[in-house]
């Protein structure tokens, strides 16, 4: 993993007037990723088509007051305390009952209304040219317990691919699960639907919900449904099909149950878009991904260069625990005990291909 050059800019003030920084990342093949301290943002990521030719490949903002304005689709955001849902914002520890923010309806999203997202992590440029961010969460905020002290370390390296090394302790048994929001479109952000980006996800099986989108508990094989992404098939294939999953979702945003072998780095998906020869390979420590198809995007915000995202104009893959692991005691445990440290790892890797 060779260094990649940094180089840091401001990028604004919050409403509270906390200054915010902004790290620009290039590897020796001009790749580049800008990402912010405000919410460890991925503002942008720019990456070569197949005859070379850069493209922003991330929906977001040319701003922090964008961001604070449009906190609702969690654009490149890092999330915590625990990413996904948890139901009816509140879980049990040892006997003792939690009760978090409910931002959600009657659940708890992406770790509260005021999650990692909106909190300025301190920087700190690495030797190898990474950045890491760290943000020391403190014991009840937004209802979860433990002073948790969490990092997230992002290296670009000349294989073009952007890693993510997440860690975080505690000084009181938690739950934690942390993850990066981003929104892909291969065709370079602001072009279109990703309704034609083809996507392979290596899960046999995925976690139906209920219409709070809240895990069911149970474990669905995927064969014979619109789930089915074992082989690449393009995202809006059956995304419209008269299927109970679907509608709750209004589309795909759910849990895939990666077949993984072991606890190591492991390809969990891969998407195609065959017009730019750009690909993105995702590769993960976690045991789940969440698929979104932005669904919720309609068109009605600006994004970066006053570009429209309209209706599914971004995908998110989300490595992650499952969704309300702390109440689905068959899931795996997203439990963190003080003396343990929480590491997770993420690669979204770019490559090309020829037509």
């Amino acid at each position: 993993m060779s260094a990649a050059t940094i180089q840091r800019a401001d990028f604004g003030k919050t409403r509270d007037g906390a200054a915010v920084s902004i790290y620009k990342l290039t590897n020796r093949a001009g790749v580049e990723a800008r990402i912010t301290t405000y919410g460890g943002i991925l503002v942008s990521l720019k990456t070569p088509d197949r005859r070379g030719v850069l493209a922003d490949v991330v929906l977001g903002f040319d701003s922090v007051e964008g961001y604070q304005a449009n906190p609702g689709p969690f654009f490149g955001a890092l999330i915590g305390r625990y990413a996904n849902r948890i139901g009816h914002a509140r879980f049990t520890l040892n006997g003792v009952a939690y009760q978090l923010d409910k931002n959600d309806g009657e659940n708890t999203l992406h770790g509260g209304a005021r999650g990692f997202d909106k909190r300025v992590w301190t920087a700190r440029e690495l030797p190898d040219g990474g950045l890491e961010l760290t943000y020391l969460s403190k014991d009840g905020e937004e209802g979860f317990p433990g002073n948790l002290k969490a990092t997230a370390a992002y290296h670009l390296t000349d294989a073009n691919e952007l890693r993510i090394d997440y860690a975080a302790t505690t000084d009181k048994l938690t739950v934690v699960n942390l993850t990066n929001h981003s929104y892909f479109n291969l065709k370079g952000a602001g072009s279109g639907d990703i309704l034609d980006h083809r996507l392979m996800l290596d899960a046999d099986r995925f976690t139906p919900v209920d219409a709070g989108l809240i895990p069911t508990g149970e474990l669905r094989s995927v064969i014979r449904t619109p789930f089915d992404f074992r082989s690449l098939t393009a995202i809006g294939s059956r995304i419209e099909q008269n299927d109970e999953q679907l509608k709750l979702g209004h589309g795909y945003d759910h849990n895939w149950v990666l077949d993984r072998v072991g606890a190591g780095l492991a390809l969990a998906a891969r998407v195609e878009e065959l017009s730019s020869g750009r690909v993105l390979e995702v590769l993960t420590t976690q045991p789940g991904i969440q698929f979104y198809t932005g669904n919720f995007l309609d068109g009605t915000i600006r994004g970066k260069g006053g570009k429209v995202y309209g209706h599914r104009s971004g995908f998110a893959l989300e490595t992650q625990h499952f969704p309300d692991s702390p109440n689905q005691p068959k899931f795996p445990s997203a439990e963190l005990k003080p003396g343990q440290t929480y590491r997770s790892t993420t690669v979204f890797r770019f490559l090309t291909e020829k037509p």
